[in-house]
């Protein structure tokens, strides 16, 4: 007589659910990628959460809009406190009506190891993609991570190292900005296309994603702009897509940009440019994938900025710098953010292109291959099985 067979019981389609975080901008749009792959895979699964306009366009049913949580520095943090605290307690709750199959976690560790905890303890499995950056400081975390987080799908080729110590959590699935980052237009055309002048140097400005570090970093990145206009240069303003027009005559107080603004076009922009004066964050490593040689901006409160001296273990603030060991690019933060400053900084990296060029090619060759979302889903419906 043969042993009996036992079925392998599945969860009924509806109860597929994942809850997914992005706090960010930038987890909004590889969220959106990890969303799509998950969905191609599984369309049986629905994902709920925190995310912006690109995770709602794949699909995503958003809970918390990724603008109403978005913080810059320690300080300027306590401005959302209020909304964070309502957001933790929705998702909580989400959890234990829902049970969600897998927890979705993006970046912004602050909020999402706390919630990673609760998840935890209802035995709900924690997937972390684009992890928290515990070698630029705080590396106590190493820990945390590891008795919240199942499995982790990391985009720089050193973070394994950092977080396995002796056991499988983090896997290298590449970069995923190798997938979203190209210009779909030649640099001519796109020229053509905002009237500008194909015989002058070209500046593209890009102040940051929030409304707050364009408050601190638009009036002197203007200020760079029309001096370098003065010497023959021309200049426009990428737009990111998470703010407004408005928001930037805001940031001048009332004062409309002296600069063309392009909206829904920035990797174009950027392709066309001759250097780009971007502010710190993901926007720097667009930037390196575009080819384009960038200065880099950073500017907060001076007390966050205190904190951070604290805390910080590396020794730049540029992603392209951090992952290519030396500061290639020019970093100017806080009171050297100056019109001024950003110029003669601009006007250096342009005539270093050709020595750039190879730093830049050097750099996207340790990011891995294309495909880093679909790979990275696979970690994730491991977790679900």
């Amino acid at each position: 007589m043969s042993a009996p067979t036992h079925a392998v019981v599945t969860k009924p389609a509806a109860m597929r659910k994942v809850l997914l975080v992005a706090g960010e901008a930038s987890g909004d749009l590889h969220g959106a990628g990890l969303v799509t792959a998950l969905r191609r895979s599984d369309p049986a699964i629905e994902v709920w959460g925190v995310g912006g306009e690109r995770l709602r366009q794949a699909g995503m049913h958003i809970l918390v809009d990724t603008a109403a949580v978005a913080t810059m520095g320690f300080v300027e943090t306590f401005g959302t406190l209020g909304r964070l605290l309502a957001t933790y307690r929705q998702l909580k709750r989400f959890m234990i009506e829902e049970r969600p199959a897998l927890l979705v976690l993006i970046d912004y560790p602050e909020f999402n190891l706390f919630l990673a905890k609760r998840a935890k303890a209802l035995g709900i499995p924690v997937f972390y993609y684009i992890a928290p950056q515990v070698w630029a400081w705080r590396r106590g975390r190493v820990r945390k991570i590891a008795r919240r987080v199942d499995r982790m799908g990391v985009v720089f080729p050193f973070e394994p190292t950092l977080y396995n110590n002796g056991q499988q959590l983090a896997e290298f699935v590449g970069h995923p900005l190798l997938d979203l980052v190209r210009p779909t237009r030649a640099r001519e055309e796109t020229l053509a296309r905002y009237q500008l002048d194909p015989q002058r140097r070209l500046l593209a400005v890009l102040p940051g994603s929030r409304k707050k570090e364009v408050r601190l970093m638009l009036p002197p990145a203007i200020a760079a702009a029309q001096q370098l206009q003065r010497r023959g240069w021309q200049a426009v303003i990428a737009l990111a897509h998470t703010l407004t027009r408005a928001d930037l005559v805001e940031a001048l107080r009332g004062g409309v940009p002296p600069i063309p603004v392009i909206e829904d076009d920035t990797y174009n922009v950027v392709h066309a440019a001759d250097a780009v004066l971007v502010a710190s964050g993901t926007a720097t490593l667009e930037t390196a994938l575009l080819g384009r040689p960038m200065v880099i901006m950073y500017r907060v409160s001076p007390l966050t900025f205190a904190i951070a001296r604290l805390l910080v273990r590396v020794e730049h603030i540029g992603m392209p710098n951090i992952i290519l060991g030396q500061r290639v690019f020019p970093e100017l933060m806080q009171g050297d953010v100056t019109g001024d400053k950003l110029a003669a900084a601009i006007e250096e990296v342009s005539a270093r292109r050709v020595e750039l060029a190879a730093a830049l090619a050097t750099l996207r060759g340790t990011l891995g291959e294309p495909g880093a979302a679909e790979r990275a889903a696979h970690l994730a419906l491991e977790l679900m099985a």
